[in-house]
């Protein structure tokens, strides 16, 4: 089977395709300076795009692990975006963690494991 890399560079690629998964590099806003709710719309809609590059969608989302700076305080804030952004019945398996970012302004990042059609 092949492996088809997307935005990649000489560190990382954006998306892995093999066989008929489809595996997402963490994703993150790209206005840093936005609170919790506009920073997890902007990896959302991220996700999104980079899903249909792929033939996909976010209904074919298999697993999710989410990154968050501070659990405590975002964590219900970021669901009610997450909740309105995904169609029922097709929740992935997912973890929510507390992590330390790349960057300190980072509030959330996300990585996704989703099939092909």
């Amino acid at each position: 089977m092949s492996i088809k890399r997307l935005h990649a560079n000489k560190r990382m690629s954006q998306v892995v395709i093999h066989d008929k998964f489809v595996f997402l590099a963490g994703q993150v806003a790209e206005d840093v300076q936005g609170d919790i709710e506009k920073q997890t719309k902007e990896t959302l809609a991220s996700i999104e795009r980079l899903l249909g590059e792929t033939g996909t969608d976010k209904t074919r989302i298999l697993s999710a692990t989410i990154y968050l700076k501070n659990i405590d305080k975002d964590f219900e804030r970021m669901n009610s975006i997450w909740d309105a952004w995904l169609p029922e019945g097709v929740t992935p398996a997912r973890s929510t963690v507390e992590a330390n970012m790349c960057e300190p302004e980072l509030l959330i990042e996300i990585t996704i494991i989703a099939s092909l059609p």
